[in-house]
């Protein structure tokens, strides 16, 4: 799929806020609501736009540490990549479970409420998984800018 000026123009709007109509959208770029809607229905049905998401404050649902973890797989061969994501994803304070190239063989991002449930989720869960071998974890500080998939790439196409 080919995109020109205006649908990278669309994406940003709509990656900025999700829940805007089709005609607020068509005002904002000065189009109508029905050349909008059309638009924005093709970029869905080519796949360009996956769904919506809700965006969920964790820190204030009791969540106050983010750990990425690297992990590499001790036995590659005894265990299969799937079990491993499969079981990983059955964590619940696993947010994200990326394969990855590199020093690690997986990246995760893990919320708890507290350090001290970190480790219990480390210890019980993320080390009990079947394969791991050296995991190293990073603490979360501060998160400044959020940017989503087009990062500096509107308007190229």
């Amino acid at each position: 799929m080919t995109l020109d000026e205006i649908d990278w123009k669309i994406l940003a709007a709509l990656q900025a806020d999700g829940r805007q109509s089709a005609g607020a959208v068509g005002r904002r770029l000065g189009l109508s609501q029905p050349a909008a809607w059309r638009r924005i229905r093709r970029l869905r049905e080519s796949g360009a736009i996956r769904g919506q998401r809700l965006r969920l404050d964790a820190e204030k649902l009791g969540f106050g540490v983010t750990v990425f973890l690297g992990v590499k797989l001790a036995t590659k061969g005894r265990v299969s990549l799937d079990d491993f994501e499969r079981a990983v994803s059955a964590i619940p304070e696993v947010q994200t479970v990326e394969h990855v190239l590199g020093l690690y063989d997986y990246r995760l991002r893990v919320t708890a409420r507290d350090l001290a449930d970190f480790e219990r989720v480390l210890r019980r869960r993320i080390m009990a998984l079947p394969g791991v071998g050296n995991v190293e974890a990073n603490v979360l500080l501060t998160e400044e800018r959020r940017p989503g998939p087009l990062g500096g790439l509107a308007g190229q196409g």
